[in-house]
């Protein structure tokens, strides 16, 4: 294993040893409930943030350090099979959650103040049984479609913050900002499959690499095709998109 994968692998399981605290913060329920009170919750600045970052990231934060993904990376171990299909169910999802979000904004006048740690305990999100039993909920959630159906059936299928960034993706390709991507030189391709067989994602890569078009919307620029492709077809790149 590359070391930059080592780091990255250490980085996400780290995250995911540390839901319990920072659960809260990416929680799709606490913003809603925040939104009816006017309280811009700690889950409501995380989701901001993430679109921010997507700007400039992309979908980083799912490679590097969401702890779903690092919790779904350890399942992979046990069922590793490809995931083709299950993308647009959380847009099925999520445009009636954010729809809910703005109209409860609209209707309860804004909002008008902001506390991060809302609902959490000094900070930390599990302070409490109720809390607790969120906690094993949602991870249930997350562990069992991977264990029942492959790679992050979660990422693909459930995931509420996913949206986000990538509608900030799309938005950097409109505006044309720099950021990081994947770059692929298709003559040093040796058709060997492995950046396929490895994606995370189950993402196309070797079509992709050929086709010299690595933008796709479900990349989660972990770099697990960078660094482990032997003929260094692909590299990463923070630069104006580049589809051709």
């Amino acid at each position: 294993m590359k070391k930059r994968q080592k780091i990255r692998e250490t980085l996400i399981i780290i995250s995911f040893l540390f839901f319990p605290v920072t659960f809260y913060y990416l929680s799709p329920y606490l913003i809603i409930e925040g939104t009816i009170k006017g309280i811009i919750s700690g889950s409501f600045l995380s989701f901001s943030l993430l679109f921010v970052s997507s700007l400039f990231l992309g979908r980083a934060f799912c490679g590097w350090v969401c702890p779903g993904g690092g919790v779904q990376d350890i399942v992979m171990k046990i069922n590793n099979r490809t995931i083709k299909k299950g993308n647009i169910i959380k847009w099925i999802i999520w445009v009636p959650w954010i729809a809910t979000i703005v109209l409860l904004a609209l209707k309860n006048g804004g909002y008008q103040k902001v506390n991060p740690l809302y609902q959490t305990t000094f900070g930390f999100s599990i302070g409490n049984v109720y809390a607790l039993f969120s906690y094993l909920v949602v991870l249930t959630l997350i562990v069992l479609p991977a264990f029942l159906f492959g790679k992050r059936t979660f990422c693909h299928s459930l995931c509420w913050m996913a949206p986000f960034m990538i509608l900030g993706r799309k938005l950097r390709n409109l505006i044309k900002i720099h950021s990081l991507q994947l770059v692929s030189n298709p003559a040093n391709c040796i058709q060997c499959h492995t950046c396929a067989s490895n994606c995370p994602m189950s993402l196309p890569v070797e079509e992709m690499v050929n086709a010299k078009n690595m933008e796709n919307s479900e990349c989660v620029l972990c770099g697990t095709c960078v660094d482990g492709c032997k003929s260094r077809s692909i590299s990463f790149e923070f630069a104006f998109i580049n589809k051709k």
